[in-house]
């Protein structure tokens, strides 16, 4: 019978024991440590940076909310509903609650008695919605995936079950409930997960934990600033007798509370006091170096986390926010439009009683661009659309319509495209008219001044 060889693709070298047996490397692995709900808890209500960790992004997802392309009466009728409703801050309470405990939920109440249904956004009526209610995995449990490979839903909980000391058990379409995840699982099968994710904080706890021991060191060593040195001749042999150690302990005493920080300190002829202090050069540098590894553990600029302006000769930190709210944007728009895809059909339909097609909302942008750079950005957007007219590559009526959608995408004109709406309406012909009047005036700019006079 043949030899069976193993072939290992990495790099081995038996002289410098790299990828052998004698090679510490080579016996690493990642062990997954469990985090409870009570010690994800405990961490958001212990530390600071675990709170922040969590707040943080959940805050900077809601606190701009975002804007709804309407007419102003439907705009008006929508944000009245989600004042009503309260639903920025039910988002922002269930997506902190997501981050912390790995998972949470919005439940969307309609008055309907048979919630295991699918949710109908159609038979939702005006103010249909009653309420919006935070619910966490502690107390709404999923059901078993749904393994239906032509289902919309494969692979995600075909129902949950909501507990409760008064209603029991009731089972709940996923469809009436708005499913918000912490840090998401890669495989459920093998992971052996629950239906939600996990804390984000399992993942950065041990940047946080060696951020905070080593603060807390730092803290120590604090005491230890300044250390007196009192050299005594014969001070152990004098030891042997418990009277001198009683009167030794007294003197030292009564010698501290003497000298405090200006007093004076009375010694003997043959005694000596020195001062030792401990240096704390660097320890700027290492306490960075571990807030620096929790700010890429999750993701959140060093400037934002601790609230502060960068340091270094010309650093803004302008790129940093910008990448940080650039990653924002992409989370709302990936995972909370996503998410509240059915309740904002229902939130229109209870506001307007309808569903009109051209309603859509967007998210505000978390960048507050300054007056100069909104006036810089509007004269470019406007010198770009005279170039396009001047080409004449492009029909006009096309180019009001590319005009409009520019002006209102780069935020010079908001609300524009809904002006620009009510006024085509109002004025269907507006178009034929103005190009009557540019054909009229065009045409008096060709005739001779002199004609001209002698017309007029």
């Amino acid at each position: 019978m043949g030899k069976l060889a193993q072939f290992k693709d990495g790099l081995v070298n038996l002289v410098a024991n790299l990828g052998t047996s004698r090679d510490k490397a080579v016996h690493s692995h990642y062990a997954l440590a469990p985090l409870s709900d009570i010690d994800a808890s405990n961490a958001y209500r212990g530390t600071w940076l675990a709170r922040k960790i969590i707040d943080i992004p959940a805050l900077d997802g809601c606190r701009n909310w975002r804007t709804w392309n309407a007419d102003q009466t439907q705009i008006s009728a929508l944000e009245a509903e989600e004042t009503r409703l309260g639903l920025q801050v039910k988002l922002l309470e269930a997506h902190t609650k997501a981050r912390l405990f790995g998972g949470a939920a919005i439940y969307i109440g309609t008055g309907e008695s048979d919630v295991s249904k699918p949710l109908d956004p159609t038979r939702v009526r005006k103010e249909g919605i009653k309420h919006l209610n935070v619910l966490t995995k502690r107390i709404l449990s999923a059901g078993e995936l749904d393994r239906d490979a032509e289902s919309p839903s494969f692979g995600r909980p075909a129902f949950y079950t909501l507990t409760s000391a008064r209603a029991g058990q009731v089972e709940i379409h996923p469809s009436r409930l708005v499913i918000l995840h912490g840090a998401h699982r890669p495989d459920p099968d093998i992971d052996h997960g629950d239906g939600w994710g996990d804390s984000v904080l399992m993942a950065v706890s041990d940047s946080v934990k060696r951020s905070d021991n080593t603060s807390a060191n730092i803290d120590s060593l604090v005491f230890e600033a300044k250390v007196d040195v009192l050299n005594i001749p014969n001070l152990m042999s004098q030891l042997a007798d418990p009277a001198y150690e009683a009167q030794l302990l007294q003197r030292l005493q009564l010698a501290a509370m003497a000298k405090g920080i200006n007093g004076m300190l009375v010694l003997d002829g043959e005694e000596t006091y020195t001062q030792k202090s401990a240096s704390f050069s660097g320890l700027v540098d290492v306490m960075l170096a571990f807030l620096q590894q929790v700010s890429g553990a999750a993701d959140i600029p060093l400037t934002r986390l601790l609230g502060q302006s960068p340091g270094g000769l010309n650093s803004t930190g302008d790129n940093d926010i910008r990448n940080y709210y650039d990653r924002i944007k992409a989370s709302q728009e990936l995972i909370y439009t996503p998410a509240m895809s059915v309740l904002d059909e229902c939130l229109i339909y209870s506001a307007l009683g309808s569903r009109p097609k051209d309603v859509f909302y967007s998210w505000r942008s978390l960048w507050q661009t300054s007056d100069t750079e909104r006036a810089t950005n509007g004269k470019t957007t406007a010198d770009t659309i005279k170039t396009l007219a001047d080409t004449k590559l492009i029909p006009d009526e096309v180019l009001a319509e590319v005009a409009v959608n520019m002006l209102t995408e780069a935020g010079v004109a908001p609300g524009l495209e809904s002006a620009m709406d009510d006024f085509t309406k109002a004025n269907p012909d507006w178009q034929e008219e103005q190009g009557e009047e540019e054909m009229a005036a065009a045409a008096i700019a060709a005739v001779p001044v002199q004609d001209q006079i002698s017309i007029g």
